[in-house]
């Protein structure tokens, strides 16, 4: 059984790192024009940096929490039964790895790295980054940005990732809203091609009439007992009534 997962902001929520678009996502609280794209980095890149900074030494007092953790083992056990598990994350933390998951793909980007726009080179970065940093590859002082994906700019891996959801027997989708591109039409191309789908998510998002199962609750709580239903059983859910489903969905 070859599983296509994808996460998004709603996985780390319980491990202390906001959400996106929810009502107090941090969209909702900073608009994403000021510090989220490449002309607001080339108009005060202190401002862009600050906010960057503020959510990578956030990221490091958090933890992995039991949602990512139960992935982690669903990977491995999934390996020694001659299946796969692809990790699609549109989260730009590293709880997944920290969690223990070894193939993880980013299609945002990384918020613990750096890049460089004088040379390109991505580097492992965990402290502040000022707009005064030299690059330790080419020694250029001044263009070392986030190695996170900007509204406007081209998503990392993205054809990775169709290329496994075309190898996929299942798809799941945990804890993202499912409107930002490209999350949006891996929902889309599964259904295209007969993939079984599922949802596992705070509460229905505004995709759910897509999928054909959904769970709804705490990431901590859902996503261990589908991980622990599906390794017992070979099915993503036990059977759920009808009414609760249709419900779930409304």
């Amino acid at each position: 059984m070859n599983v296509f997962v994808l996460t998004g902001a709603g996985i780390s929520a319980e491990s202390g790192l906001p959400t996106y678009r929810d009502k107090d996502g941090l969209w909702t609280h900073i608009d994403p024009v000021t510090v989220a794209t490449p002309e607001a980095f080339g108009r005060d890149p202190k401002i862009v940096h600050a906010f960057y900074n503020e959510r990578r030494r956030a990221l490091l007092d958090a933890a992995p929490n039991p949602a990512h953790l139960a992935l982690a083992r669903l990977e491995a056990k999934l390996g020694g039964m001659g299946g796969s598990l692809f990790l699609c994350t549109q989260n730009i933390d590293d709880l997944h790895e920290r969690a223990g998951s070894q193939q993880v793909v980013h299609i945002h980007g990384e918020l613990l790295k750096t890049r460089c726009c004088a040379c390109e080179a991505v580097m492992t970065w965990r402290g502040d980054l000022g707009a005064d940093e030299t690059c330790p590859n080419c020694k250029t002082t001044g263009r070392l940005r986030p190695h996170v994906v900007w509204f406007g700019e081209k998503q990392f891996a993205v054809d990775r990732a169709f290329d496994s959801l075309q190898r996929a027997d299942l798809f799941v989708a945990i804890g993202s809203s499912g409107t930002a591109h490209p999350a949006n039409s891996f929902i889309t191309e599964a259904r295209g091609l007969g993939i079984r789908t599922c949802e596992i998510n705070l509460k229905p998002s505004d995709r759910t009439a897509q999928f054909d199962e959904g769970d709804y609750g705490l990431a901590s709580d859902a996503v261990p007992r589908w991980a622990e239903t599906f390794l017992a059983t070979g099915e993503p859910f036990q059977p759920m009534p009808k009414a609760a489903f249709v419900s779930a969905k409304r």
